[in-house]
């Protein structure tokens, strides 16, 4: 198990930026295939950003995001992070990271959440326009 804690979540005004971290307890290369979901109120968990550890070049982005949001690792410190800039206030939601198992070869998605076995409990992200 390698718990998984968010931060950095806040509130921000449109066009802002924030930068939310996610925290491993152990290696996140022991459970490579990392991403970040979010779940705005009343709406359905949707994938934002992914990305294989193991691969260079593999995050994927939703197209809401694609172009104003950055994934990116800082494995000697086991974080997760996801760079929000440009913000808009139909990025308000709770963010989530999670982890799952994988090898070089798999892709990390954005899609199936339930490939991800390992979730952090979230962090409150609210633009204001």
């Amino acid at each position: 198990q390698v718990p998984l804690v968010e931060s950095g979540g806040g509130t921000v005004q449109a066009g802002g930026s924030l930068r939310l971290s996610c925290a491993a307890s152990g290696s996140i290369l022991s459970r490579a295939c990392m991403a970040w979901f979010r779940q705005a109120p009343g709406e359905e968990r949707v994938g934002v950003a992914s990305v294989n550890l193991l691969r260079a070049s593999s995050a994927i982005y939703t197209d809401s995001v694609a172009g104003r949001f950055t994934i990116s690792k800082d494995i000697p410190k086991n974080t997760l992070y996801l760079q929000m800039n440009n913000v808009k206030p139909e990025d308000t939601a709770v963010y989530s990271c999670a982890a799952a198992r994988c090898s070089r070869f798999s892709v990390a998605s954005i899609e199936q959440a339930n490939m991800y076995d390992i979730w952090g409990q979230g962090t409150q992200v609210t633009v204001s326009s």
